[in-house]
Formats: C-alpha cells, structure tokens, sequence
C-alpha cells in the first residue's frame, strides 16, 4: 500500500490524516453547512473521531490514503481529502481479477490507479485557490511519483458546482451511471464519473498551473477553482 507522505503547495498543505486532527476538523466542519448537501463531513467532535477512525482503518486495510488539508497562510486545518479505490495491475493475470489487492509486498506496492475523492473544506476556504492546488499536488504525486495510468473522479449528478469544477481541470466525463447509489440525503442518486489517464496528465497539469499561477489567484478567478 503507498506510504504516508506530506504534499505541500503555495497555499496548501496535505498532512497524513491523524488521530489529533480531529479536533480542528470538528472546527472546520461546524462553519456554514449549507455547502455540504452532498458530501459527508463530521459535524461536532465525536462524528469528527469517528470519521478519522473509520478513515485510518480504510487505510490500514489498504483502501485509501486520506489527508487533512491546512491552509499554509495560517496553519490551520481546513477540511480533508483522500486517495482510494487503490488499483493493482502489475503481477501474473489473474482472473477474474481481485480490485485493491497489490502484487508483491504491499508495504512497497504503489498503485496503477487510484481515485480521488471524499474532499471537503471549511467555508472559509472555499474560493481561496487550496482545493485547486490540493488537486494539483495528488494528480502531481499520483502520475509523477507512483506512475498511475489513471485517476478517477466521481460526483453526485446533481452536484452541479463539483461537475463543473471536475470539467475545469481537464477531466473527461465518462458517463453518467443512472441509479447508482444511496445519496447523501438518502434519495437514490446517479453518478457522474470522469477521469484523467497518463497521457493526458502534462495537458491537464498545464490548465491547472496556469488556472493557478499568481496572476491568476484574484478573487473572482480563485471563486470558479473551487472543488466541492
């Protein structure tokens, strides 16, 4: 499974998530809500425990790697993010294939796709360029470190705001997929899936740093950047 590492940006710095996160994360997640329609995120200090602990056993099993996301202005913390859907191709063919379960030691494997996902931010980070360079420095990590063919990116149907953002960076809709599963809000909810493959990755890379780069950063440009 890939290790822990810190990525850290101009704005942006993505920590292991961790145990004493929690904290400031019930902070981040108890600001305005009406934001949060179709993403999960802890409200009050025992969901906050609970979604650390249920984020740290997917990644002890292998299932994901999540993030605390902390603005570098100030050094707090501001929301979360995480790899998962972690995918192994590389060993003899098996068939039919076991998604999640690496080749080799698991200690050194790295993933050959991956989704991000499960990304959330206070209010008072939303607009300010951190969820775009968040996604900037994972896709970097993703294709530039462990070399994965492929990252996906899925959104609620409805969740116009996120499907426009996931289309701003250069990510291809692969569909739709009707009645996929139980929304948020608990109505059955399609999902609109994309993705980014290697090839298309220094393209991709292009938008983003350009979409970011300081002459860019004002606040009407930082408010269409946000990833919800």
């Amino acid at each position: 499974m890939p290790v822990s590492v810190v990525l850290t940006g101009r704005f942006t710095r993505l920590e292991p998530l961790a145990a004493h996160h929690a904290e400031a994360l019930a902070e981040a997640g108890a600001e305005d809500r009406t934001t949060y329609a179709f993403t999960p995120v802890p409200h009050g200090l025992e969901a906050a425990h609970e979604y650390v602990h249920r984020a740290l056993a997917d990644q002890a099993a292998g299932r994901s790697l999540p993030f605390a996301v902390v603005s570098t202005r100030d050094g707090r913390v501001v929301g979360s993010t995480r790899f998962l859907e972690l995918d192994y191709w590389q060993g003899p063919l098996v068939w039919p294939s076991v998604p999640g379960v690496p080749y080799g030691d698991p200690a050194t494997a790295v993933p050959d796709a991956a989704e991000i996902g499960n990304t959330w931010l206070a209010p008072r980070a939303q607009g300010t360029g951190i969820n775009t360079e968040a996604k900037l420095l994972m896709l970097t990590h993703a294709f530039e470190t462990w070399g994965v063919r492929r990252i996906s990116l899925r959104a609620d149907a409805r969740n116009t705001r996120s499907r426009v953002a996931i289309e701003r960076l250069g990510a291809t809709c692969e569909g739709v997929r009707r009645a996929h599963s139980r929304g948020l809000d608990g109505a059955v909810r399609s999902t609109a899936f994309y993705s980014i493959l290697d090839e298309e990755w220094p393209a991709v890379r292009a938008i983003i740093q350009l979409r970011s780069a300081p002459s860019a950063v004002s606040p009407a440009g930082l408010g269409r950047m946000i990833l919800a």
